[in-house]
């Protein structure tokens, strides 16, 4: 969309190679009344909670505007589109370019179009499903969970500073960093909504958060020791990328975090566009490395995220080493992350004992 409007900052244009195929298949879908019900999708991959005919009814009526839309960009009718049709198309972008997929028992529902190439990388997703998960807090005065997590090194998982300031204090004195007063928190990878009651298969077991390793003073990053909660034993750690990437903007890429809602910095009708009201359990959300300058401590992704992103890992969907560390977004703008590459030779990564490959 030429305007901007796509809360992932990623236009129809780039995201879909050919619209009028999309817009035709998007109308099929309609016409054939396929929905995301719980009968429409293999038992082991359903979806805990149906959405309701209303709601059905209503998420056909953007989709059909969407489809009028698509089809007026693929004949270069830009003038002519509507509000409505903005709306419909930034619908379809979400939902089948930049998709937010739930994680249920440490896996996904099969893909098709845009993300079935998801389905050949399977195993190796499944490695990086089960080394990340949710940063959750005992004697928080608000809070029971605060962000994402992932294993880096042995014993070392990497978060936002932000995150860990939740439950962490410096002291100035001794120049170290602690658990603030009555304050503990652990890692929980099995975070996810529930398959008909089901468990989590293993491993799902928490970590235990036991230090805080420490806070980069430039970067919004925290390094913490952690030990399993249970006798399983810790996975090994995600291969974090030790080298920048070839051509890295446009390069498919995808997160996996815990988004959680919030209104404050995300236009509400398009979380629920993307979310479906469901929040704060694990999703795989793909998307696309768009922006980087060489030298610099930021690189940009349209990965469809919200605020309990936060401490999210961004993998090459290539080889699924870690590239960034997100740690923020703005709305119809785009995503950030550190270049964990950047950080190669940084002496708090190498006190972590990082995992550089």
């Amino acid at each position: 969309m030429a305007d901007g409007r796509s809360p992932v900052a990623t236009t129809a244009e780039r995201v879909f190679p050919d619209l009028r195929a999309v817009a035709d298949r998007v109308r099929a879908e309609l016409e054939a009344e396929i929905t995301e019900s719980v009968l429409e999708l293999p038992a082991e991959v359903a979806p805990a909670v149906e959405i309701s005919r209303f709601a059905r009814e209503e998420r056909a009526r953007v989709l059909e505007a969407g489809v009028s839309g698509l089809e007026k960009l693929a004949d270069h009718r830009e003038d002519e589109i509507g509000e409505d049709e903005y709306f419909g198309v930034e619908a379809i972008v979400l939902l089948q370019g930049r998709p937010a997929i739930l994680v249920q028992r440490q896996s996904f529902a099969p893909q098709r179009d845009e993300w079935a190439v998801l389905d050949a990388r399977r195993p190796a997703i499944h490695e990086s499903l089960v080394r990340v998960g949710r940063v959750e807090v005992s004697g928080h005065p608000s809070l029971d969970w605060i962000g994402t997590a992932f294993l880096v090194g042995p014993t070392t998982v990497m978060t936002n500073r932000h995150v860990a300031a939740e439950f962490a204090l410096h002291e100035a004195d001794r120049d170290r960093w602690s658990f603030a007063s009555g304050m503990s928190a652990r890692v929980d990878p099995a975070e996810e909504l529930p398959v008909d009651g089901a468990p989590v298969p293993v491993p799902s077991a928490a970590y235990e958060i036991t230090e805080i390793i420490g806070i980069h003073p430039d970067v919004d990053m925290a390094l913490l020791r952690v030990e399993p909660a249970g006798p399983e034993a810790l996975p090994t750690p995600l291969a974090i990328a030790a080298d920048a990437p070839a051509e890295l903007p446009g390069r498919p890429v995808y997160v996996i975090g815990y988004p959680a809602w919030d209104g404050r910095r995300n236009e509400p009708e398009s979380m629920r566009r993307i979310f479906m009201d469901v929040y704060n359990v694990k999703r795989l959300q793909p998307g696309a490395a768009t922006d980087f300058v060489p030298g610099g401590l930021v690189m940009k992704h349209d990965c469809s995220t919200l605020g309990g992103n936060s401490g999210s890992p961004v993998l090459d969907l290539d080889d699924h080493r870690v590239l960034g560390l997100h740690f923020g977004g703005r709305y119809r703008t785009g995503n950030f992350a550190v270049p964990l590459w950047e950080l190669l030779d940084d002496p708090l990564l190498a006190r972590a004992e990082v995992n550089w490959v």
